[in-house]
Order: C-alpha cells, then structure tokens, then sequence
C-alpha cells in the first residue's frame, strides 16, 4: 500500500514534469523578436569581445569623430577640373561636390559605411533615400580617391546615368542595406518609389547570423537547474552541429553575387528559398570560374574541391572576430601534410627567411618580397583589386594554369607576381617543375562554347556528367547548353528538369523549348511544386501564359498562387531595372497590357540604358499598332548599342511592316553583318531586296543563307522561285535536283520530278 508522502512526492514530480513540457512548448510556439548585442554580453562576453571593432562590428555607423576616418578638415579633391571639398560644421560632416543633375552643392554625411581598406559615406536624399559618395576615403594610404575611376576607367559617367552617384547604382537601401545591418527591412513602395528603410541594429550583429534572440535570452534567464528541453537554445537558427554546405548557405545570403527574393526574415532553411545566385560564368567570372567582378565568394568557393570535401568558412575564418584562425601556411597545414608541400620540390620558391632580392616590377610601383611565392595562398588563391585598393583572393582555390591564361586570356598566379613576364614564360616553368598537364579544365569548354563553337557540344555533355563536376559548373554548362538547341540538347535539358541540385533546375527551366502548349503544361506544371522559391520563379515565368481556362481548378489555383508569390518576390528589388522588366513580361504575359507598360517604362527610367525593356515595350507597342512610338525605342536602342544586331534585326522588321522598305533593308543589312551567321536575317533580307527588284544583292543575300544551311528546303524553294523569276530554269532545275538528293523522300517528289522532266 502507497502512504500519503509518497504519494504527495509522485504528484510533485508530475508537476515538475508537467510544468517541464509546458515550458518547452511555450518556447517553442513564441515569435522571437531581436533584442541587441548589448544582451549577449553577460553570458558570451569572449564571443562579444571577438566580434567588436570586426569588419562586421564596423560594417556601418554613424558619423560621429569617433567612426569617421576621412579628412574632413577642409581636404579638397579635384577631378575632372571640380574641386570637392570636405568639412565640419556645428560637429556635423559635410561636402561639397557636384550633386543629382551635376549641379554643385553641400551635402551632409549621416553614416560610415565600411572600415578598411576603404570607407564610404552615405548621404540622405528625399524619399528616405541613401546615396554612396564615390569619393571615397583610402584607409591605408589616407588620402581621398574617386571609386569611379577604378570602376568604370574611360568610361564618362553622366549626371542621368544610371552609374551616376546619386542614381540607382549607388543607392544603399537597394544595393547595399540588407547586408551590412541587423533585421534589415528595405520596405520600398513600387508605386511612391519611397523608401522606409528599418533596421534592428546598424551593423552586422550577432543576431544577423543567429536569429532574434529573445527566446534564447528568456530560456537563459531561468535557473540552469530548471531549464527546459528546447530545441537550438531558443536560437532561431541553428549554427552548430551542420553540415558544411548548412554553415557555407548561411554566409552565402551576404557572400554571394544574387538577386534578393525579399528581406532576410530567420530562419531560412533553404538558400534558394531568399536569394538566387549567379553563376561563375562570362562575363561576371572568367571562362574558368576565376573572380572577375566582385563577386563575393560563394560562387568561387563552391566550385573548389575544399568544398566539395566538406571545408567550411569558419575552418580557415573565426566567426567572430572574422580573422584567419592561423597566420601563413599553417591555415593550410590544419588538413595538408607540412612535409609534402612546405618544400622546395613544391613550390620552388625562396622561403622568407632565405637570402634573395625581392621583385621590382612596373618602375618600382609593384614589389614582391622573397619568400611571397612560397605561400600557400600566394598560387592558389591570387587575387585582384576592387573599388580601386581593395584587395580580395579567389576562394575556388585552384592550381595556377598559366597554358590556360594562353589559350583563353584568363589570368593565372603566376603572372600576377612576375607582371614583366608573358604567360608562355609562365607555362614553361610549370611544365618543367610539374610536367605537361594533361588535366583537362571545364574554362576550356566554357570558352569554346561563348564564342559558339558547336564543338562544345559533347564536352559541355561531359561537364554536366561528370560527377566531379561542382553544382554551379554543371549549372554553368547547362546555360551555356542554350546556344545549341538541337534535339540531342533538348532532351539533355529536359532530363536536368529533374536534376538533384536547384542551380541545375534553374538552368533548365531558362533553357526549355516546349514542342507544343500541350508539352509546356505537361512538363514545367510539376516544378510549381519545386522545393526551391528560385526554381518555381522560373516555371511560373513560362507557365504565365495560360488562363484559368487552360487549367483545371486546381491547378489554375496553383498557377495564381505561384504568380502571386513571383509578384511579391519580385516587387522586393522594383526598384531595380532587371526586377521591372521581369514584371512587365510577367504582365504582358497575364495580358494585363497597363501594367506591362507601365512597368517597361518604369525600367527605363531606373536606367535610360537599359535596352531589354525598350525592345520589350516596343514590341509591345508594335502588337497594339502603336508602331511610331514602337520605331522611336528600338531606335534608341541602335543608337546607344550600335553593336546591336538583334535591335537592328527588329528595327528592321517593323519598318518592313510599316512598309519603310528602304529604311528596312538598311536595318536589315546592318543586323547581318553584325550577325553575319544568323540565316534567318539574310532570308528577310533577301525578301525584301528581291521585292525592290534588287536583283544581284537579292542573290548573294539569298546565297548566303545556303552557304550557312544548305539543306533548309525554304531557302532552297526560295531560290528555285527567284531563279525562275528571272528566267533561269536550267538554273533551277540544278537546285530542283539537289532538293530531291537532299530529300528523296519529299511529299511533292512528283511536282519536282515534272519540273525537271519538263524543261
């Protein structure tokens, strides 16, 4: 029999348990909300003292003496023959410079942005608009210089360009904001163009890489001996115990080259869910996967074997504090033996305790000390500078390949130190230390494919089968996989519809050329479904072209909610060129004919010079017979990208329209000798001088085309027509004869035998 104490004991420890349980579902049913910095102090006060003064501590801040680095007692900087003058004023910073439109003005400084090896400085306007000054401050040599002049070299930025400081390009709530604060929310309205920009903390805190922390604060405040069970601490993303791929997509958001989906509300526990990244390719990468506008790392590292072998960022970097965890070699020696690779017979360099006289290069402006080319770093992750004194290192980790730099004019470590030497040099040397490599490299393929080269063909198929092959490289070999459409290649796509990576399905869906609607709705409908925000973006940009009665409820349904989400994903960066032409042709699409216009034009506001909104709206105009106005934008465009085949090709089809023939065939013949390989423009071209009776030019257009397809029976019925246009039926009867060679099998074998029996 049970007595009274042990039973009261058991009811206790019932209560316990209950009041246990309650606890854990409350912490896990409560929003977490950010709290700040300043309340990780007590409990991680190391962590705390890692973080501050870090690039991320000082990613942004107020202007105030302490935080400003910039001479600001009347410094002056000329360029261009304007002086710009720098100053103080009731403890306040200013400067005067050329402002919107190059007029002069005084311009106040509200905040820092960056620390080293450079630091600008934002500037409010109206509409809660901040601007970056390009005048920048050079923290190492102290002195002031213009980012433009690094960024943009010859290249003569006007007050309306789109690159201009106070413009789009240099605006920080739209192109900088989200990662250089704490719970930033860009809060633009499409319509007012207004921007309500927030933030939880004006740097990059400890909450911007573990989630508000309000839940973990009020689980750490219980007494240890009565804490719950709760899942992470309370944290609302996990930074611990994951996988290396987890802890790299969690860098990724601000590391990478992208477009935003939206602000970065936590936890996101699918990368491709809040940004889509770009791929290592031309002309954002070199053709072998090498930096070459800034591009943040996510990309390069991702296509290194470091990743693949599951390395991480914080086995080389401390999450805190941001610093190499160890100084040289030794970062290296955590996972690659010392005595294999610290030696002569492997780097055939001087050590830095070796005697030797250093490099002088470029009339003294360029030193390399003795002992540089032994560093591990120094061949396997050379750099380049950005925003002028910015020096950043290739994350793709790779072997120098200076006979590749020959062959695709990519640039290799080798020459990045001996800048007096050629790359043949460079190569001789490799191949006498190492021998002749013999190891093929996907920049090959890459290369061959841009410039066209059917060639590329099976070694693109290779690339994308290779099981060595990174995710963004078989992505990359996917998109260049689009300048081939043949059946062999279709079929390729189609299968990589269904490939295991979301960069790979992106790829494809971009690529897909349905045979009929019927093979459009059977096979892009299923990926609506896709895991990945970025993927179902791209499905829904194809699929918007049916109307609920193209579907049955159900997926009509689907359709609407996924247009509605790519609406909402897309509106984040409206305030962008790129983001109003994707709505305008989602629109134009919907059939919402206001709206795309609206749109297109909104693009072309953002930036005069974005062309593939004019052409859009153009053609546009041209389906609503408003073809004045359609004729007045492509020519626009001609004007400003005289490069431009395809714009000349348009140009020159809508005034063959508007019955402007002579003007059409001038259009026409700058279009083909622009794009002297495109049948399809000769053909027209062709048409239209055979129509004005420009017989000999008629005839050599007409025979180019055959000269680039000589099996297309249009062109060759084309030319039977013209020859007996022009009397010249034993002529014909020659290409009547190749037709049926070509063709034996022709439905009107018997029309064409008659011919030719006949003459």
């Amino acid at each position: 029999m049970i007595n009274k104490a042990h039973q009261l004991s058991m009811l206790l420890v019932i209560i316990i348990i209950t009041l246990g349980c309650n606890n854990t579902e409350t912490f896990r049913a409560t929003k977490s909300d950010f709290v700040g910095s300043q309340t990780c102090l007590e409990c991680h006060d190391t962590e705390y003292q890692l973080w501050q003064n870090s690039d991320h501590d000082n990613a942004m801040d107020t202007a105030i003496a302490s935080t400003v680095l910039g001479d600001f007692n009347d410094a002056e900087f000329e360029r261009d023959g304007f002086i710009s003058r720098f100053y103080i004023k009731d403890d306040k910073y200013y400067v005067h410079t050329q402002g919107p439109g190059g007029v002069p003005g005084d311009f106040q400084i509200a905040y820092t942005f960056g620390v080293r090896p450079l630091q600008q400085y934002l500037i409010p306007f109206e509409n809660g608009r901040y601007q970056c000054l390009q005048i920048t401050w050079d923290t190492e040599r102290g002195q002031w210089y213009h980012l433009g002049d690094s960024v943009y070299g010859d290249q003569e930025i006007l007050p309306d360009d789109w690159l201009y400081w106070t413009n789009n390009a240099q605006n920080w709530n739209g192109m900088c904001a989200e990662c250089h604060s704490t719970n930033l929310q860009k809060n633009y309205n499409t319509e007012t163009h207004v921007y309500n920009t927030t933030w939880s903390e004006i740097d990059v805190s400890c909450e911007a890489c573990h989630g508000p922390g309000s839940e973990h604060n009020r689980w750490a405040a219980i007494d240890s001996l009565s804490r719950p069970e709760t899942e992470n601490y309370g944290l609302a993303v996990q930074t611990s115990n994951i996988t290396s791929v987890q802890l790299v997509n969690q860098c990724a958001y601000c590391h990478a080259r992208r477009t935003s989906f939206g602000d970065f509300i936590h936890p996101h526990d699918e990368l491709f869910d809040i940004i889509s990244p770009q791929l290592p390719a031309d002309p954002f990468y070199y053709h072998d996967g090498q930096i070459k506008e800034e591009d943040y790392v996510y990309a390069s590292f991702t296509q290194s074997k470091m990743h693949k072998n599951n390395v991480r960022c914080t086995n080389c970097h401390d999450p805190h504090s941001l610093k190499l965890k160890y100084d040289g070699n030794k970062l290296c020696y955590q996972c690659h033996k010392q005595e294999d690779y610290e030696g002569y017979n492997h780097h055939f360099h001087k050590l830095f305790n070796e005697e030797g006289e250093p490099l002088v290069l470029e009339n003294g402006n360029k030193i390399v000390a003795v002992g540089e080319g032994s560093q591990c770093i120094t061949c396997h992750m050379p750099g380049q500078y950005f925003m002028g004194v910015d020096y950043r290192r290739d994350h793709s980790m790779r072997i120098p390949r200076p006979d590749l730099s020959y062959k695709l004019g990519t640039p290799n470590a080798c020459n990045q130190c001996h800048t007096d030497k050629s790359n043949s040099w460079a190569a001789s040397y490799t191949e006498k230390w190492y021998g002749k490599s013999t190891h093929y490299h996907f920049g090959e393929t890459m290369f061959m494919a841009s410039q066209g080269d059917t060639a590329a063909v099976p070694m693109l198929i290779n690339v994308i089968k290779d099981e060595n092959s990174s995710a963004l490289i078989v992505a990359s070999a996917t998109n260049y996989l689009a300048n081939f459409p043949t059946n062999k290649t279709q079929t390729l796509n189609r299968e990589l519809l269904l490939n295991e990576e979301a960069l790979v399905r992106r790829e494809a869906v971009r690529n897909y050329i349905p045979t009929d609607i019927e093979d459009l709705k059977s096979t892009l409908l299923p990926l609506l479904n896709d895991s990945t925000l970025m993927v179902r973006m791209e499905a829904t940009s194809h699929l918007s072209v049916f109307t609920d009665a193209d579907l049955d409820s159900l997926t009509a349904l689907k359709l609407k909610n996924s247009i509605d989400e790519y609406i909402i994903a897309t509106e984040y960066s409206a305030d962008f060129s790129g983001s109003r032409h994707n709505l305008g042709n989602l629109y134009s699409n919907l059939g919402q004919t206001q709206k795309a216009i609206d749109n297109y034009k909104e693009a072309v506001r953002i930036d005069n010079q974005f062309y593939p909104a004019k052409i859009n709206l153009a053609m546009l105009y041209n389906r609503l017979g408003r073809n004045n106005e359609a004729e007045e934008l492509l020519r626009e465009v001609v004007d400003s990208n005289p490069e431009m085949g395809d714009a000349y090709y348009s140009l020159g089809l809508l005034q063959a329209e508007m019955g402007n023939y002579d003007k059409s065939i001038i259009s026409l013949q700058k279009a083909a000798e622009l794009l002297p390989d495109r049948s399809r423009i000769w053909f027209n071209l062709f048409n239209l001088l055979d129509f004005k009776n420009k017989i000999v030019d008629a005839q050599k257009a007409l025979d180019i085309c055959l000269k680039i397809e000589p099996r297309n029976l249009e062109f060759l019925y084309a030319k039977i027509e013209f020859l007996l246009k022009q009397k010249r039926e034993k002529e014909a009867v020659v290409v009547a004869k190749t037709v049926l060679e070509y063709y034996p099998d022709l439905s009107d074998k018997d029309a064409l035998l008659h011919f030719i029996n006949g003459i």
